[in-house]
């Protein structure tokens, strides 16, 4: 996640010609967000005075399989500085942890890559597991937090190159994983190049990221941004891997994790196995919401300008009164939300967050000064505005002394409210 505030110029447009995953001609231009810069792009304090680039964030939608998705604005070596770490939030180390025994009952003994493996919390739980494991992450900071767990990561972008140099080195992997890595992919074509160069002939690609369905029913338009270019749906993905002769074997819906996602599992078409129940639940579910129909969006739209007001009103009735506002999530989704929604440091005086490598930037566009959470104490803000809302059954745990002196939380999604 870059902190500084020079980028090369584009090489892509504002917008798609054809969907990234089935590649059919024109996705429907839906939601036009504005130009941001990007989402993870935080400012340190000597870059304040200077300008960020700021890009067109046009969400699109393909009508033929569901994907959302937005053109891949991002220049390259982008990622080779992160600051995002799952580790942050504690409902991500149990899940990890459930999902390692998953993996290691497909593996075995053979190896498991993690495509985008991040701070290692993943491959870790599998490894105390007794699996063979290897990491591809280009952040070299962000590898060094995944050696200290005990990961081995090969620091470089996966493609087909780097995927067969591993496989030439380490052989071929039975299970490949990736989780909230897909979503960054601009060219997945050929990025699933690379999966079919590095799986073993019997082996399982695994993929979780965040799901369109929910995207579309609760209104979570904050999760597409210059980071995050696609939101699947399972039809999007089955459609993709058709190209590879791989299809989906299982799939399963996972609500509580970064506002709706699922996990889908892929397999070769010459080691057939044959689909689980879910898979035909799921895309008939998918097909029953309306995914393929522009309505659908131009309704989606219009809910995301309802609730911009909707939600500044609520701030502007709280600043009236006098009281103190701070952001908790200096998330890119957040970043996305703000943005759109105007709300800078006229309304929020800060945002806390628990990554220390966030702490002392401000928020890109908005400018907004990033802070431990022990500034929640310090500062006494009257009322946290939610920014990780995903997360907020686990903030409204933690924060059970800003609730005792009666503190207040402003969710902004699904729908704005104050509890």
């Amino acid at each position: 996640m870059p902190e500084n505030t020079t980028m090369p110029p584009l090489a892509s447009n504002a917008t798609l010609t054809a969907c990234r995953a089935c590649k059919a001609p024109s996705p429907y231009l839906f939601l036009p967000l504005g130009d941001h810069a990007p989402a993870q792009m935080l400012i340190r304090p000597e870059d304040l005075d200077r300008p960020q680039p700021a890009f067109p964030l046009n969400t699109q939608v393909c009508l033929e399989c569901g994907l959302i998705e937005i053109a891949d604005q991002i220049p390259a070596d982008f990622f080779r500085h992160y600051l995002y770490v799952p580790s942050g939030a504690a409902r991500m180390h149990t899940h990890f942890h459930d999902f390692a025994e998953v993996l290691a009952g497909i593996a075995g003994e053979e190896l498991i890559v993690d495509i985008g493996s991040n701070d290692g919390l993943l491959l870790a739980a599998c490894n105390t597991l007794g699996c063979t494991t290897l990491g591809f992450d280009p952040a070299e900071n962000i590898a060094e937090l995944a050696a200290q767990r005990g990961v081995e990561t090969f620091l470089a972008y996966f493609t087909p190159e780097t995927a067969a140099q591993v496989r030439d080195e380490r052989g071929p992997a039975k299970v490949i994983v990736t989780t909230n890595t897909f979503n960054h992919i601009g060219d997945l074509h050929t990025f699933m190049e690379a999966i079919c160069i590095l799986l073993a002939p019997n082996g399982t690609f695994v993929i979780e990221v965040p799901r369109a369905k929910e995207y579309i029913e609760h209104t979570e338009f904050d999760n597409i941004y210059h980071e995050h270019v696609s939101e699947f749906s399972l039809l999007s993905i089955a459609k993709l891997a058709a190209n590879f002769d791989l299809e989906v074997t299982d799939a399963l819906s996972l609500p509580d994790i970064h506002g709706g996602s699922m996990r889908v599992f892929l397999t070769r078409k010459e080691a057939p196995r044959a689909p689980s129940d879910r898979v035909g639940a799921m895309l008939a579910e998918e097909m029953g919401s309306g995914m393929l129909e522009q309505s659908t969006y131009d309704e989606l739209a219009s809910r995301v300008e309802e609730m911009g007001r909707e939600t500044r009103a609520m701030l502007d009735d709280l600043k009236a009164q006098g009281l103190k506002i701070a952001g908790y999530g200096a998330s890119a989704r957040g970043n996305t939300l703000i943005t759109h929604f105007g709300i800078d440091t006229r309304y929020l005086d800060f945002l806390v967050d628990r990554n220390p490598l966030k702490h002392g930037l401000y928020s890109p566009n908005t400018r907004i000064p990033i802070k431990p959470v022990s500034a929640i104490e310090e500062e006494a803000p009257d009322v946290l505005f939610v920014l990780a809302w995903n997360f907020f059954d686990e903030i409204y745990e933690q924060q059970e002394a800003f609730r005792a002196r009666g503190g207040k939380f402003l969710v902004p999604l699904p729908s704005p409210q104050i509890v």
